[in-house]
């Protein structure tokens, strides 16, 4: 089984659960109302997904109580995949998911910017001409207004520009202006309709041993001028250290490889002052800042009787708090400061519900709807307490409708029933806010000031349950579920979705066409609800010929799928296009591909995107044909080689035997493969003997991580950090004649025009004479770098190591790179 498959279903059993409703225990509750009664906060600032230090994190919001965000100014969609093919957007959106559920597990709250992660960048310089640094600076200005952070830590030194990523340095260097501007009436204006201006009181960096160049370097060097921050904490009523929740909050980040081993005993971190006053109790990041009810006018009577509960909190019965805790409810909403009084008011309504044992919850009968549709909802509400309730109505947003019950809710009598609802013809459909228009390489577009931050997909469809209680109408809000009982795992929940009538999918994201000749082109339609009927065009520029100009469809259930074929006629020259599906129903037209992302570990996604694929007609010629393909981290050249006319074979690497290997033209290694892949270890010396025999080998990029064998290659070669992150840095031939530079396609600088995100990543910086460096390449500013292509003969045959990025290139349809491999994989035939 491949590794990350079994990866998935390792972690199924564990993770099927992150999307159940929270149904926090006695020890739970009291830690809530502990947290009620702080009101200080932090923001700690960085660039990607897993830049985070859960550590501190889960320090400031378990240990000191503060409410704690999380700004990664990306979602990480530059990055690489070790549990699936998704990259770049669909990528963003698992790894957001991923932050989501890491800050349910470490207390912390979770925040983006509108900046994409366009890849790695080397300089900041670099990476703040490619994203807008105006709006990425208005968006953390945006954040800090509405979070009002008292304290910001940054992961990253805003005074080492080079010596990291560019979007790291960016981070901190952009911190330092949103510390002044956001309390500055005259920058963004415009913000000022929805929050106030704010003055963070200090800023930290994070110091950490990766600045000092190793641990060895860190623990030699002077710390006392650093805020030397005792975090080892045991929290005896949750039965976990510190580190221990911050390991499994950080093991979330599994689309990156990041499971960690929780550790316990004592743990230090490192801050910096960077602004602010300095502080005398190196323990208290908040010296000097109220962080009690003090704070908020009319808040002192609150302290005191939060304090009164905690001090007569009842494990046993956390219900006979209930009438204190709904007199401190009663006097948050008569406070004048909003901010305070949203905040404290959600928490106070969840412990009230959790100390009552009040569930409430609605779902629905289907896991999707269409606008317009009607849909049943089931609700149910139980009181499992003494204290008298009363279920007053139910109203479904985003209508307002509101549903009267006046039903008592008894101790442990359980209530439930059903209603039909017809969804909105103008709701939206569900899908990522920030995917719903069109970007840039460097930043996503929103332009509803009030959406940017927000971590999730905002979903309008929710209950409100208002309960009686204790005399009080109380408001909870529900998001719409689905929910079904699976035979392995049991009650499983899903987001409910809004869906188009009609979805459409190119079935091949890349059609490549190598002559003159017609091509089939395959569709998908799939039907969002019952008796949908129209016709399927597909689009292309005039110069390409589509036949027939249009397809009827009749799907007659919900769910079901039809796919239909086009022919399509390539231009007698080459080029490159975009071909767009087009389904019309009732003379509306629906241009949406619909993409599911369902893993285990993270609540399951819709993703609704412009359903298109890239056709290109390229002047390709191929030797060789049968392909064997080992899949490492996981990418989709596979399906790219298909689409070349090579006959590939996924090989398993424990079936690689020398019979097994002799009928295949070239084996080629997945990204990655080495770092991911165990058993390559015992079968390295079969490979390298299929290689003397006359193979091709050809191995894709490796980080300078674990690597399950140190000598992969038959000669010396070392792997570097070495990258060029600029695609179209100019290409220098070092080995014009080299065959595979000349047969059988003739490659020129054309080739390397057109290139996506980079030209390729971690080039070896050291090799043995057997081989022969074919490329060199550059980023501005900095040395040649020529290691992107090697190539050695290995008796009869050819061990290539390329870390040029095919896997990002040949599935974006880059006419130059399918040449290229194509010479590569021909190497002696």
């Amino acid at each position: 089984m491949h590794k990350f498959f079994s990866y998935l279903l390792l972690f199924c059993y564990v993770s099927v659960f992150a999307q159940q409703p929270q149904k926090p225990s006695s020890v739970e509750i009291y830690h809530k109302i502990e947290k009620l009664n702080f009101l200080g906060t932090a923001l700690y600032i960085a660039a990607h997904p897993d830049d985070e230090n859960t550590r501190l994190i889960s320090f400031l919001s378990n240990e000191k109580m503060a409410r704690t965000g999380y700004l990664a100014l990306t979602r990480g969609d530059g990055g690489q995949n070790l549990i699936g093919l998704e990259l770049r957007e669909l990528l963003g959106v698992i790894r957001t998911q991923e932050l989501i559920e890491a800050r349910k597990i470490d207390g912390g709250e979770q925040f983006f910017s509108r900046a994409n992660d366009f890849g790695f960048s080397k300089v900041p310089d670099e990476t703040l001409q490619i994203w807008d640094k105006e709006e990425v600076l208005q968006d953390m200005v945006w954040i800090i207004r509405k979070f009002r952070p008292d304290i910001i830590i940054n992961r990253f030194d805003h005074r080492t520009p080079g010596t990291t990523h560019g979007h790291h340095t960016s981070s901190a260097m952009l911190t330092q202006e949103a510390f002044g501007l956001a309390n500055d009436p005259n920058y963004a204006p415009n913000q000022l309709k929805f929050v106030n201006t704010w003055q963070t009181q200090r800023v930290f960096f994070n110091v950490s041993w990766w600045f000092f160049g190793g641990k060895e370097q860190f623990d030699k060097a002077d710390k006392s001028k650093y805020i030397n921050l005792s975090t080892g904490v045991y929290y005896p009523m949750l039965g976990k250290s510190n580190q221990e929740i911050a390991a499994l909050s950080r093991s979330r980040h599994r689309s990156q490889g990041f499971g960690t081993t929780g550790v316990r005993g004592d743990d230090m971190e490192y801050l910096e002052l960077i602004k602010g006053d300095n502080l005398k109790d190196k323990q208290n990041l908040f010296e000097g800042i109220d962080t009690s009810w003090n704070r908020v006018k009319n808040g002192k009577k609150i302290g005191k009787a939060v304090q009164n509960i905690l001090d007569n909190y009842n494990y046993k019965k956390p219900s006979s708090l209930l009438p204190a805790l709904i007199e401190v409810y009663k006097d948050i909403q008569a406070l004048d400061d909003n901010y305070w009084k949203e905040i404290k008011t959600k928490e106070i309504k969840d412990i009230i519900a959790a100390c009552s044992g009040l569930f409430v919850e609605a779902s629905a009968n289907s896991q999707s709807a269409t606008p317009g549709s009607e849909i049943t909802i089931n609700w149910e509400a139980i009181n499992r307490s003494a204290v008298p309730m009363t279920l007053k109505s139910l109203t479904v947003y985003p209508d307002d409708e509101t549903f009267i019950h006046n039903i008592p809710l008894q101790n442990n009598v359980d209530k439930g029933d059903n209603f039909t609802v017809t969804i909105p013809q103008d709701i939206e459909y569900t899908s990522p806010y920030w995917l719903k228009e069109k970007g840039n390489k460097g930043m996503y577009t929103v332009n509803d000031q009030q959406k940017i931050g927000i971590p999730d997909i905002i979903r309008d469809l929710y209950i409100s349950f208002e309960v009686e209680i204790d005399g009080v109408i109380i408001p909870f809000k529900r998001e719409l579920v689905y929910k079904y009982n699976d035979p392995a795992f049991g009650e499983v929940y899903q987001p409910f979705d809004v869906v188009p009538a009609v979805t459409t999918k190119i079935l091949n994201k890349v059609q490549l066409f190598k002559d003159n000749k017609k091509q089939t082109v395959q569709v998908k339609i799939s039907a969002g609800k019952d008796n949908c009927s129209g016709k399927l065009q597909l689009k292309l520029p005039d110069t390409w010929k589509v036949s027939p100009a249009s397809i009827p469809f009749n799907l007659e259930t919900k769910g079901s799928e039809q796919i239909v074929s086009f022919e399509v006629t390539p231009p007698s020259h080459s080029e490159e296009a975009v071909a767009e599906s087009i389904a019309l129903v009732n003379n509306k037209q629906y241009d949406k591909e619909q993409i599911i992302i369902d893993y285990p570990h993270i609540a399951k996604q819709q993703v609704l995107l412009p359903s298109i694929a890239k056709f290109t007609k390229a002047d390709i010629e191929i030797k060789g044909r049968r392909i064997a393909y080992i899949m490492g981290a996981g990418d989709n050249v596979p399906e790219s080689l298909r689409q070349m006319g090579y006959e590939v074979t996924l090989l398993n690497p424990q079936l690689i035997t020398p019979d097994i290997l002799k009928d295949f033209d070239a084996v080629i290694m997945g990204i990655r493969a080495y770092n991911v892949l165990d058993d390559l270890i015992y079968k390295q010396q079969i490979l390298f003997d299929y290689v003397k025999e006359g193979g091709n080998m050809i191995v894709q990029y490796n980080t300078t991580g674990h690597l399950s064998i140190r000598d992969f290659a038959p000669y010396h070669l070392r792997i570097s950090r070495d990258r060029v992150t600029e695609e179209d840095a100019e290409v220098t031939f070092l080995a014009p004649e080299n065959p595979v530079l000349n047969k059988p396609n003739k490659i020129t600088e054309n080739d390397f025009k057109g290139w996506v995100q980079e030209q390729g990543l971690y080039y070896p910086d050291e090799w043995g004479a057997e081989f022969t460096p074919i490329l060199s390449s550059h980023d501005k500013g900095e040395s040649s770098k020529k290691g992107a292509l090697l190539i050695a003969k290995h008796g009869k045959g050819y061990y290539i190591y390329t870390g040029l990025s095919f896997f990002r290139e040949l599935p974006e349809g880059v006419s130059g790179a399918y040449r290229l491999m194509a010479n590569i994989i021909a190497l002696g035939k």
